[in-house]
Order: structure tokens, then C-alpha cells, then sequence
């Protein structure tokens, strides 16, 4: 059974849901790659780790299991990972469903407030925001789906694709059946 997977798309797609559902299902670690990307600060997401430094951390988490779940995007900074996959899963959502998620998500972390202009956080809300609607529509230059797509003909092991609105157990349905 392959249980060394990395589960990736557009921010919102649902990435972290599926990957941490598998690995409690199949009973491997979860590594998210926020984890690695993003320094642990308050408010989070505030400072990027040095780019040396994430790909070590990664590195010793990857090759210190034989069983993982990888979530999130490494595109760029995290290709060394790619012979270590026994299988890619990639996750698109129309971008409305996406965006809906994300700014509830983004209420729950940050208060239902963040969409008020006095909010200490609502440049970073409206930025981020911003960077995840491009997604479908980015060019090489950022996290979007021609760079994902790019990124997948990098491959070598099975791709699942799942694109649509699934729910979690329907993902995990199909992500199951392919492990075999």
C-alpha cells in the first residue's frame, strides 16, 4: 500500500482536511508544509523560514519515517522531496466554492471582524485574499494552477486528481481506493 503521499492545490482546496483524514485513517504522520514554509509567529503566516533552513526540516521529517501525508504546495523550494512520493494528489475547487472557504477560515482565525478596515490584520486578510483568487488565472511567477500543472509533469509516480466539490469522505474514498 502507498503511504508516502503528498495531497496539494490552491490555497482553500482542502489540502490539509484530506491529508490529515488519511493519515489518521491509515495511522502515518501528517506534515503540512506551512510547517516547514512559515516561522511560528503570532499572528501566523508572518514570516518566511530561510529557504535552506525549511528544506533541512523537511528533509528529516520526510526520511526520518518510512509512512507519511504531505500536505501543501513545496513547488520551488521543496522539489528534492519528489523521488520520496509514492503517489501525488492534487485538489481543485471552482474558485467561488474556494474563496467562500477561505474567508471563513480566515474569520475563524481571525475574528469575524477582519473585514473591517480598523482591524490590525485586514491588509494581510485583503492581500492574502487577493493572492488566493489569482490562483486559476497566475502565471509561473506565483502559486496558480499553470505552475501546479507544470509542476505535476515533474512526476514520476501516480497522480489522482480530484476536481470538484467532494466531500472529505468522498476524497478519501477515492484517495483509498488508489493506495492500493
Amino acid at each position: 500500500m502507498m503511504t508516502r503521499i503528498h495531497i496539494f492545490g490552491a490555497s482553500g482546496s482542502g489540502t490539509t482536511t484530506l491529508a490529515k483524514t488519511l493519515a489518521e485513517t491509515v495511522g502515518s504522520p501528517h506534515y503540512d508544509t506551512d510547517t516547514y514554509f512559515w516561522m511560528t509567529t503570532t499572528p501566523p503566516f508572518q514570516t518566511i523560514r530561510e529557504r535552506a533552513e525549511r528544506q533541512t526540516l523537511l528533509r528529516q521529517d520526510l526520511t526520518s519515517h518510512e509512512h507519511w501525508i504531505l500536505s501543501g504546495s513545496l513547488c520551488g523550494w521543496g522539489d528534492f522531496a519528489i523521488p520520496l512520493f509514492e503517489m501525488v494528489v492534487f485538489l481543485w475547487l471552482p474558485p467561488a466554492i474556494r474563496m467562500q472557504r477561505l474567508k471563513q477560515r480566515e474569520m475563524m482565525r481571525y475574528g469575524p471582524h477582519i473585514d473591517d478596515p480598523i482591524h490590525p490584520g485586514h491588509h494581510e486578510h485583503v492581500t492574502f485574499l487577493e493572492w488566493a483568487a489569482a490562483y486559476d488565472t497566475g502565471g509561473m511567477d506565483t502559486r496558480s494552477k499553470v505552475r501546479h500543472e507544470a509542476w505535476l509533469a515533474t512526476v514520476l509516480c501516480p497522480v489522482i486528481r480530484i476536481e470538484g466539490d467532494y466531500t472529505i469522505q468522498e476524497k478519501l474514498s477515492l484517495v483509498m481506493r488508489s493506495m492500493q
